[in-house]
């Protein structure tokens, strides 16, 4: 200590010249107050790449900003470690604390310096690429730098503290993975990786030597910009070595005669090198949030830098819930579908029930900056790097039947909906948001139709009149509230709107979003929000807590099952019939959005849900997808990527709902009706209608109802085939034991007799 404040002194002694000793330190001031200097330096490894991993343990994305790879003394060519005390500081494991006579003529000939390495000790180097890798911005940085006497007694004061609490072998351990060798690699693993393709155990004497030079000037004695002068700088090291008697005269020559050989990696990180990049970039926004205990998009900009920094050098280890399979899935069935360079887009997200696990996010355009690429996240929210969202069109009336359903309006309800009409709604308010009021315009869409529905009909075939009155009698704000039970906001954050067009869908969501609410059906109505890390542990091995996940139950279970068992008819009987179903017990919502600014399908198995929307890239409203609706492409790549990502895996049905939700009505009396009139009672009750081949005995005018089977009164499932058999006019009298008016039994070819 007596020493090192002697030198600190002789040090400002030394370089007060205009423009350096600005610390107006004279020398006396410089020995006393040494002692004094704060002496502590946190010495923990330096900042490292944060890795991410998939649900499997594989490597999916990193992300840094150094690329560095730490690793111990014993895992580093002896020569690589003998070439680096040569050339920096070769009485390293001679002096103590302090190497006065070397730091007096280093620190006066080189405190201009603006390089990271200077002519001190190599413990000082150390010192300095700690403060330079801990500067959290620029004015940091310049404070770790700066040509001054004040930083260089920093240095000197840090370096009696490290010398004191560290062996020589681990300071040169620390030094070896923080020095910068160029081209972006930070430590001796990374450079050994960038410029040879091999780790640092396995450095010869030539590469050794060329690591090794690198550190006094990186710029300058970049290999790849400038080889030549990095020979230079090699040789320098080799006859460094030789003089040194650490390798012989032949030694050196053989190498010295070596050209410069790169077998060069270069680093890939952040999410466009990943297999799954947009996922990538739903987990990176995930991090910046876990980092900033969730204010990350409430900070100033400067202060977000310091998180993506706290990301990019962290040294976090990244667990996900990524499914490459489903993934892979998914990629194949939206570009396959779309044209990755086309205007109009489909993005897709995938939801495990139950445990709201985020398993793939995609979207038909790659990502990227350059032309016809984009790094925004379509599937996914704003937080998560996503726009504005985009219209869920009619895959939210799910929440209107929910709501119906639960309020114990039965299934049988039938609804008069005409092609157009108007509703007029109660006024009502969530929060601060007014909802109800007029709607003065509603019109079915092009693939629904007008006539009598009931909550079944009018969902397979999406007829937004029945709608617009069904929410009339759940109420819109109950409706809307149902929504926000399964997760459901805007994409922008912002809660929703409770006007009545809600229920088809105008309020702008996110995939992802709208998948997790699905996902909560699929689950008998336990919705849990989506979860894309399980877990992030730091470099020592301490996991980071997470936030909470919100898991409920959303809607009685017995409501969500009647909910999949309606559902699962819009993909047999209703609007999306025709895309061939996925070859196991399935159920969805097919969704076109007004004036065809967007066509959308969610859906949903026992064990996988997702949600696709189509659209075009330059804006919806701008230029529609006419003609576009739910079931023409969202659906068929629905179908799809849920086949591919649920191959080999479990074939579950949903569970049959218990519960009476009035899915039953009586048949109505319709003896004497025409075959329209009673074609059209039958389907407004909720029936199928078939008319008997051959007319039967009756005293009914001829061509009416004479029977039907099931009969008059019976108690028949909705969507039950009613048969109608017509009077042939005969009064004749019937068998015995056939009372007038009874339906004839029937023959041995199934049809009434007598024939």
């Amino acid at each position: 200590m007596l020493a090192a404040s002697i030198a600190a002194g002789v040090l400002v002694a030394l370089i007060a010249l205009p423009g350096v000793g600005s610390t107006g330190m004279t020398a006396r001031d410089a020995a006393e107050n040494f002692e004094s200097m704060d002496s502590k330096l946190d010495s923990t490894p330096p900042s490292e790449k944060t890795v991410v991993y998939d649900a499997s343990g594989t490597q999916i994305a990193t992300f840094f900003d150094r690329y560095r790879e730490s690793v111990r003394l014993d895992q580093v060519a002896p020569i690589m470690r003998t070439a680096m005390v040569d050339i920096e500081d070769y009485r390293f494991y001679h002096h103590g604390a302090l190497d006065l006579k070397g730091t007096i003529r280093a620190l006066a000939s080189n405190v201009e310096s603006e390089g990271t390495q200077g002519g001190s000790t190599l413990t000082q180097q150390y010192v300095k690429n700690i403060l330079v890798d801990r500067a959290r911005n620029q004015k940091e940085y310049q404070e770790a730098t700066a040509p001054t006497a004040g930083r260089k007694l920093r240095e000197l004061r840090y370096a009696l503290d490290i010398e004191r609490k560290m062996s020589k072998d681990k300071i040169l351990e620390g030094y070896l993975n923080i020095a910068y060798f160029g081209a972006g690699a930070y430590g001796i693993q990374a450079a050994a990786m960038r410029y040879f393709s091999k780790p640092a155990a396995q450095l010869t004497l030539d590469q050794a030597a060329l690591l090794a030079g690198i550190t006094q000037n990186p710029n300058a004695y970049d290999p790849i910009r400038f080889p030549d002068a990095a020979k230079n700088r090699r040789n320098t090291v080799l006859r460094r070595m030789q003089e040194l008697n650490h390798i012989t005269k032949a030694q050196a020559d053989a190498a010295v005669a070596k050209p410069i050989r790169l077998n060069r990696t270069d680093p890939t990180g952040g999410c466009e090198t990943s297999k799954a990049p947009f996922f990538c970039e739903y987990v990176k926004y995930e991090m910046l949030n876990v980092l900033s205990d969730g204010k990350y998009w409430s900070l100033p900009g400067k202060r977000q830098v310091e998180y993506v920094n706290k990301l990019n050098r962290g040294g976090y280890t990244v667990r996900t819930t990524l499914d490459m399979d489903a993934q892979r899935s998914l990629d194949s069935a939206l570009r396959g579908t779309v044209t990755p360079s086309g205007n109009r887009v489909a993005a897709e997200a995938m939801v495990q029930p139950g445990t709201g696990k985020l398993l793939a996010v995609g979207q038909s355009k790659r990502f990227g900056d350059s032309k016809g690429r984009t790094s925004l996240n379509l599937a996914a929210d704003t937080a998560h790097g996503g726009g504005a969202g985009v219209s869920a069109g009619s895959t939210f009336k799910v929440f209107t039947l929910a709501e119906a359903l639960d309020q114990g309006i039965p299934v049988s309800t039938t609804i008069n909906s005409p092609q157009t009409t108007s509703v007029n709604y109660p006024m009502c308010k969530i929060g601060k948001l007014s909802g109800g009021g007029p709607w003065p315009s509603v019109s079915n869409a092009g693939d629904s139709e007008a006539g009598n529905f009931n909550l079944k009909s009018g969902t397979w075939h999406s007829v937004n009149t029945f709608y617009a009155e069904l929410e009339k009698r759940v109420g819109v704000c109950n409706a809307v509230k149902m929504a926000e039970k399964f997760g459901l906001r805007k994409a922008t954050g912002a809660p929703l709107d409770p006007n009545p067009s809600q229920v088809l869908g105008t309020n702008d969501v996110d995939m992802v979003h709208l998948a997790a609410a699905y996902a909560g059906f699929a689950a008998r109505g336990r919705y849990c929000s989506p979860v894309a890390i399980t877990q992030i542990v730091d470099p020592q091995g301490k996991s980071l807590k997470l936030p909470p996940q919100d898991c409920h139950q959303a809607v009685d279970s017995s409501v969500a099952d009647e909910v999949n068992s309606i559902l699962t008819g819009v993909l047999t009987k209703g609007t999306a019939k025709n895309i061939g179903g996925i070859g196991r017990p399935a159920a969805g919502k097919t969704g076109t959005c007004e004036n065809f600014t967007c066509a959308v399908f969610a859906g949903h198995t026992p064990n996988l849900a997702a949600a696709v929307a189509y659209w075009d890239f330059r804006g919806p409203w701008k230029y529609p997808v006419y003609g576009v609706y739910g079931a023409d492409i969202p659906a068929p790549i629905w179908a799809r990527s849920m086949r591919g990502a649920l191959a080999g895996k479990p074939s579950p049905g949903f569970t049959s709902p218990t519960k009476n939700f009035g899915d039953t009505t009586k048949v109505p009396d319709l003896k004497g009706q025409s075959v329209g009139a009673a074609t059209a009672a039958l389907k407004s009750a909720g029936f199928q209608v078939k008319v008997s081949p051959r007319p039967v005995n009756s005293d009914q005018p001829k061509g009416t109802v004479a029977s039907t089977s099931p009969g008059a009164g019976s108690d028949a499932d909705l969507n039950t085939v009613v048969i109608l058999y017509l009077s042939n006019g005969s009064a004749k009298k019937p068998p015995a034991g056939q009372k007038p008016g009874q339906q004839p039994t029937q023959g041995a070819n199934g049809w009434p007799w007598p024939f």
